[in-house]
């Protein structure tokens, strides 16, 4: 066999796989992904903030066309195409990680969503590889046959384009198919909150600056060799980090309302608590019919005697006219935004707990008609996603029709010779 078109076929792979995998995640979870990328423009300071309104659509349209390169990679077809769009996202990305590794303006560079989190300096590494690749596939791309006509190609092509966007449409109406974050389904958040006996602290240096009386003379100095003396003022303190500890998954999970901190209350009852996430109720998704949702789920919850919160990091006005509108006192608990954006990404979305575990999570709009205690029904059992069945499902309606496509395209190109 030609050592081109092992090189070809093994390069194809490398590229094709990582595209994929990271076109995938990203796709399952369009919001995450457009959080990150308002982090990059918060980042990036003005005038990059002007855009911040068109972070959703970026997102999608980016993990749709890195989804796209990467099976159309794998499958061989469109090899010329697919590898200069590759090229250019890699001559576009690369660049801007390196920047990322220099100025650290985000701890993770989110290439791969909440699925894999690798460094900044690490993710640089990995673009300067795939550069190396994806220049190898451009060099050996003539060696290679065609899998389909030109037709047939670019149809799958279009297809496949077209499928990741419907997957994002589904994932932004309801919530992510897989939940790599910390308040997934069945996970404990005071476990996740907890630090394991024996972890490492953060390791620092403390500079001390004093100011000499005499001649005002401005030195640092350590915390072991600092003056201690009437002839010098102290001035400053400096802490730096050199190497950060262990950070536990869940570490700024916190409940506020205006008597006080209920966490801890919340997360100790044994009982089922529902949490209504609206990170931003001016910009929540609150038509009529879920006005009626949340009402009907708040009364429920009333008459079984279970916790019911709305927890927002919206200013009281907004508050206020959310109260109003709903025309129902719900009780109303702060929290930080960006715990509300992870907690659950449909805006507002609601989480059912139990002893601090996740039992279920749903977007409002899909929130069950619940009528009998949950103690005597199914929904009060924790949740149990398949999540190898729902890759599985997604992977075959994007591979039955390109089949067919292929197949079809490669008959009639038959019959026509």
């Amino acid at each position: 066999m030609d050592i081109r078109k092992v090189i070809l076929i093994i390069t194809r792979i490398l590229v094709g796989g990582v595209f994929s995998f990271s076109g995938f995640v990203k796709i399952i979870d369009p919001w995450g992904t457009a959080y990150k990328i308002q982090d990059y423009l918060m980042a990036m300071g003005d005038p990059m903030t002007a855009f911040m309104s068109l972070a959703f659509i970026v997102s999608v349209v980016l993990a749709a066309t890195e989804l796209t390169v990467g099976l159309g990679l794998l499958l061989g077809i469109r090899l010329r195409e697919n590898t200069i769009v590759a090229a250019l996202m890699m001559l576009f990305m690369t660049p801007l990680t390196l920047w990322i590794a220099l100025k650290n303006p985000v701890h993770d560079c989110g290439c791969f969503g909440d699925a894999l989190i690798i460094d900044n300096w690490t993710t640089f590494g990995k673009n300067v590889v795939l550069c190396v690749l994806v220049l190898t596939i451009w060099l050996l791309r003539k060696s290679y046959g065609r899998v389909a006509g030109t037709y047939g190609e670019w149809l799958v092509e279009g297809f496949t384009f077209f499928f990741a966007i419907a997957i994002a449409g589904y994932c932004y109406r309801s919530l992510p198919l897989l939940d790599f974050r910390p308040y997934h389904i069945g996970a404990n958040i005071k476990e996740g909150m907890s630090i394991p006996e024996g972890a490492p602290t953060d390791s620092t240096v403390t500079t001390l600056i004093y100011r000499n009386r005499l001649d005002s003379v401005v030195r640092e100095f350590s915390l072991e060799n600092y003056p201690n003396d009437s002839l010098w003022e102290f001035v400053d303190q400096k802490t730096i980090v050199v190497r950060e500890g262990y950070v536990p998954p869940i570490h700024d999970f916190a409940m506020e309302t205006q008597d006080g901190d209920i966490t801890d209350e919340v997360l100790e009852d044994e009982g089922y608590t529902f949490l209504v996430v609206a990170y931003d109720l001016a910009d929540a998704n609150l038509s009529n019919r879920n006005h009626e949702r949340l009402k009907h789920l708040y009364e429920y919850a009333k008459r079984n005697n279970y916790r019911f919160y709305v927890l927002t990091a919206s200013v009281d006005q907004d508050i206020a006219a959310f109260i109003d509108n709903a025309g129902v006192d719900y009780p109303m608990v702060l929290s930080d935004k960006i715990t509300l954006k992870t907690i659950i990404r449909y805006n507002p979305g609601v989480v059912l707990l139990k002893n601090a575990t996740v039992y279920n999570k749903w977007s409002l709009p899909d929130v069950p008609d619940f009528k009998q205690p949950l103690e005597e029904s199914k929904e009060g059992l924790m949740a149990k996603p398949d999540e190898v069945q729902k890759v599985l499902i997604c992977f075959f309606l994007w591979l039955i029709p390109v089949l067919l496509i292929i197949g079809v395209n490669r008959r009639l190109i038959r019959a026509r010779d």
